[in-house]
């Protein structure tokens, strides 16, 4: 069983920052491909960031330069640093875990975390 937990959601006024984290922990051993994604009310989930083992990085068009996502692989921890934030940035943040070493071997699976609230007031 893998668990996916978040942290670091907040309240926070437009132009502030917040640093959510993402800690994977049971039957899960290394993180090679994952994501941030956020689901605001009466819309769809959508990616924001995601990373590669590899090191590619990708981001939404509304975050670049302000976002930047981050790992330690050691902690089996990825992070998402958020700044200049908006109340357009107001949405549940859940990460997401698409290729993992697990018992059974490095393979493609999709974990989910429970997601944290983040709210930009304006």
């Amino acid at each position: 069983q893998v668990q996916l937990v978040e942290s670091g959601g907040g309240l926070v006024q437009s132009g502030g920052s917040l640093k959510l984290s993402c800690t994977a922990s049971g039957s899960i051993f290394g993180i090679a491909d994952m994501g941030w994604y956020r689901q605001a009310p009466g819309k769809q989930r959508e990616l924001v960031a995601s990373n590669t083992r590899d090191g590619d990085t990708n981001y939404a068009d509304s975050v670049k330069g302000r976002f930047t996502i981050s790992r330690d692989d050691a902690k089996k921890t990825v992070y998402l640093q958020m700044n200049s934030l908006k109340p357009e940035d107001t949405a549940v943040y859940y990460c997401n875990v698409r290729r993992a070493l697990t018992s059974a071997g490095w393979g493609n699976y999709d974990f989910w975390g429970q997601g944290t609230q983040v709210t930009v007031s304006s």
